[in-house]
Order: C-alpha cells, then sequence, then structure tokens
C-alpha cells in the first residue's frame, strides 16, 4: 500500500507499528503493562506520529483529572473500563455491565 493510502486510511507506520496496532493497545502501554520491546516500538510510534502521541496525551490528562477528582477507583471499575475500551478498539460491540 503507498504511503499516502496508508496516512489517509490511519494506517501510517511509525517505529514498525501502524497507528491501529498502537491504538489496540495504549490503554496497556500506559498502564505498564507492556513487554519492554513493544513498549520501545509505540514510544517511536508515539514520537513520531502526532495523531497518536495526542491520543496518549489524551489518555493521560484524563487518568490524571480521575485521580484527581477521585484518588481510590474501585479496581473492578478500572478492569470493567479496561474491557469495555478493548472491544471497542478490537472492533467488536461493548457489553453493558
Amino acid at each position: 500500500m503507498s504511503a499516502w493510502k496508508t496516512r489517509l486510511f490511519g494506517w501510517a507506520m511509525h517505529g514498525g507499528l501502524t497507528c491501529r496496532e498502537v491504538g489496540k493497545v495504549l490503554q496497556s502501554y500506559l498502564d505498564e503493562q507492556i513487554d519492554t520491546e513493544r513498549a520501545a516500538q509505540i514510544e517511536v510510534h508515539l514520537e513520531e506520529c502526532r495523531r497518536c502521541g495526542l491520543d496518549a496525551e489524551t489518555y493521560e490528562r484524563i487518568k490524571a483529572t480521575l485521580a484527581a477528582q477521585r484518588p481510590v477507583i474501585p479496581a473492578e471499575s478500572i478492569d470493567r473500563l479496561r474491557v469495555f475500551g478493548e472491544r471497542l478498539a478490537s472492533g467488536g460491540e461493548p457489553i453493558a455491565p
């Protein structure tokens, strides 16, 4: 696929990963639940890809805001939110709790 098509359809590749690949694991990366090799690839992508870098910044701001609003979030709520996000990222239907 040509470079313009990859950018047009959101498949830009930076650091050996596409935007879609980074999007699927971004939450796990931000939660430091990714192996070091994969984390290094994601870091390169986030530095080179403005869109994904902005997504990461947005998620981090949301997490910081939530932490400031309510310092203790039940682990069960975080787990449900993570599962919900993973289902959305994979194109699946979210299941209401």
